[in-house]
């Protein structure tokens, strides 16, 4: 009887280190028919803090790596169309300005945001090998129509100069919005939408979420001032990464200055001092910890939106470019997904 007891014993307490044990979801794709997505993700400064001096044609390495990876499917860190007509939708929620407004597409072409997502989708469904210079213009207008500018800009890049003009949709003032596009200083023109005209794709991925990181709290000044507070405990990070990338954003040529963005343990310690400092934040209402709360659910949707670029693609080939500080975020989780690879950046940057 002491040894049932015994033993009842020892069970017991196990049972809880059992009902702990997790399933490891990432073996589940071994020995998968067809092959795997490749999926690279391009950690990036944003384009524009650099002066209006800038000069595109720092990133002709950079593109030139990129198109040597071969992508299918492109994506940006930009909120996608419908997502800012939820917005609109809900203004006492998000504001008035969540997303540009897309009015003067909306004049040229007669379609709201949803109007045009379902005219996008019809249209690339049937999208030929060699499409015309009209129908190119009649997509750049439906893109810019559903809040899509950077992929209107791709299809504005593959038209030949005589053919960028008015006409099938575009008016002179989305000819006017095209032409000021060219020369924002932003990755998801100058490197995203070029690179895609270079390689024939039809569109980028506008992939963005910040609805989960809208953070409702009673006090917003005590809430940003207290996430400050605990960023300043891993300030040396941050300048030190800040000094490196503002000398190599004046060289002539970018590629070195992207090595070094995505350099892995210069990524780990950014990551570190993002959220390591937050979590460890004495703070009555939790403050920072619900920052670090936002940020996982702006990462989660994001990680989300790009697995549904090619949710219907198997095997693709994934370019996916947002601010460097995601990238820890983006691999880690695009990495557990069933049948992805996640590929080397600065393998595919030497």
């Amino acid at each position: 009887m002491a040894n049932w007891r015994t033993w009842t014993c020892i069970l017991a307490a196990a049972l809880p280190l059992a009902a702990q044990a997790q399933i490891d979801l990432t073996t589940f794709d071994r020995g998968m028919a067809g092959p795997r997505a490749q999926v690279l993700v391009l950690g990036t400064i944003h384009l524009n803090t650099l002066p209006a001096s800038f000069d595109p044609a720092a990133l002709d390495g950079v593109l030139d790596r990129l198109a040597a990876f071969r992508p299918q499917i492109i994506t940006i860190e930009d909120e996608p169309g419908d997502e800012c007509d939820l917005a609109a939708r809900q203004p006492a929620k998000y504001g008035p300005d969540y997303c540009p407004s897309t009015a003067a597409a909306q004049a040229a072409t007669g379609l709201d945001i949803p109007g045009a997502l379902h005219e996008v989708g019809k249209t690339l469904k049937a999208w030929p090998a060699q499409p015309t210079p009209a129908q190119r213009r009649r997509l750049a207008a439906l893109f810019l129509a559903s809040n899509d500018p950077a992929s209107a800009y791709v299809q504005w890049l593959q038209l030949p100069l005589a053919e960028r003009r008015a006409g099938d949709s575009l008016d002179a003032a989305l000819v006017q919005q095209l032409t000021r596009l060219g020369t924002r200083n932003d990755e998801s023109y100058q490197i995203a939408a070029r690179l895609a005209a270079r390689l024939g794709l039809p569109r980028v991925h506008p992939v963005d979420n910040h609805t989960g990181d809208l953070i409702d709290v009673p006090d917003i000044k005590a809430f940003v001032s207290e996430i400050e507070a605990a960023w300043a405990q891993a300030d040396g990070v941050f300048k030190v990464r800040k000094q490196r990338e503002d000398a190599l954003a004046k060289a002539p040529d970018l590629l070195p200055l992207y090595r070094s963005v995505n350099d892995p343990e210069g990524l780990r310690l950014l990551a570190e001092a993002n959220v390591v400092p937050a979590m460890r934040a004495k703070s009555a209402q939790g403050y920072p910890q619900i920052w670090v709360g936002g940020w996982e659910t702006r990462n989660l949707r994001m990680v989300a939106n790009i697995r549904e670029t090619f949710r219907e693609r198997p095997g693709a080939r994934v370019l996916s470019i947002v601010g460097a500080s995601h990238k820890p975020w983006f691999d880690a989780w695009l990495g557990q997904l069933q049948g992805v690879d996640i590929v080397d950046a600065v393998a595919v940057l030497k």
